[in-house]
């Protein structure tokens, strides 16, 4: 298993560079030009103008641009923001726990709700039960995560006070004390159960599937006949092999929750990496917009490494070659 990480992880390294000349690429062809926010706004004097970019490397060749960000990117410099007027990576450190957060509570709460219900609906198909919980699944595929948070930003926030509808802690309190975690988590609830709900339906469709076509193969019938509770098969047989769908999902969540809460952040003003993401691209900040860029690549192809070596423990007949 150690040969086979680190032969995935050298795989990485083309992958990454070629995804970093796409984003360089796309950041430079878009309408604007970061150089605005690296000057004097009020020194409009075209000889000024002239000389800051040719004293920042504007008016290098491409390539060479290119190569000098790149290289600077591998050493761990990611430039600085021209909107936030700090270093890119200070800001990412900031917002990056938000994220991270978010996605590890909306991830539990879409496992939980995930296992209970497909569980279920793959015990016992075809019954009211089961047809409830593919009624909510269909509107969970259907309704856009935007709408499903309006509508909850107005019911529990605003009509009955349940959850804030901004920012990730109240105002003023301590790091660190009770009341600070405590603040965190509520702050965090809302937005978690929008993004974690969202994502149950395709995760309980897929396991109530696979459950019904796992209770009909023959070491099923096999445990059955040598006499072994049903709680026991489905939990420990039926179970294991189906699983193996849903760990595919959860290693493209890594990058997915990261890149895909931009709108759910938004909604809810939660100053994470998604929030960000949008804020540069809109500010046309660069550095930003690129590094965020790079970090969920690498997210993504870390996660599909994750899934493969989950795969060999779940199932020990999967040999990772």
């Amino acid at each position: 298993m150690l040969q086979y990480s680190l032969r995935r992880i050298l795989g990485m390294i083309p992958l990454l560079f070629l995804t970093s000349i796409v984003v360089f690429s796309l950041a430079k062809f878009m309408p604007g030009d970061p150089f605005g926010g690296e000057i004097d706004p009020s020194n409009t004097n075209p000889e000024y103008i002239e000389e800051m970019r040719e004293k920042l490397g504007y008016n290098d060749p491409i390539h060479i641009q290119y190569i000098r960000w790149v290289t600077n990117f591998v050493q761990g410099d990611f430039g600085h923001s021209t909107a936030h007027k700090i270093p890119v990576f200070d800001l990412i450190v900031d917002r990056l726990p938000n994220t991270i957060f978010l996605a590890i509570v909306s991830l539990i709460i879409t496992y939980i709700f995930a296992f209970a219900m497909g569980m279920y609906s793959g015990r016992k198909p075809y019954t009211w039960g089961d047809n409830l919980i593919a009624g909510y699944n269909y509107v969970g595929l259907a309704i856009p995560s935007f709408v499903a948070g309006i509508i909850a930003i107005y019911f529990f926030s605003f009509q009955l006070g349940w959850f804030p509808f901004a920012g990730s802690v109240e105002v003023g309190l301590q790091p660190g004390t009770w009341d600070y975690y405590v603040s965190r988590m509520h702050h965090v609830l809302l937005p978690a159960l929008i993004l974690g709900l969202m994502g149950t339906a395709s995760y309980t469709q897929f396991l109530r599937n696979d459950v019904i076509e796992n209770s009909r193969k023959d070491f099923v019938r096999t445990a059955r006949a040598k006499g072994t509770s049903e709680s026991a098969i489905y939990n420990k047989h039926i179970l294991r092999n189906s699983m193996i769908p849903l760990i595919t999902f959860l290693g493209f969540d890594i990058a997915t929750l990261i890149g895909g809460a931009v709108i759910t952040e938004t909604i809810f003003t939660y100053p994470g990496i998604g929030l960000l993401f949008l804020e540069s691209v809109d500010r046309r900040d660069y550095a930003v917009l690129m590094t965020i860029t790079m970090l969920l690549s690498f997210l993504t192809l870390l996660g599909n490494l994750i899934a493969d070596l989950l795969y060999g423990i779940v199932d020990p007949r999967i040999r990772l070659g």
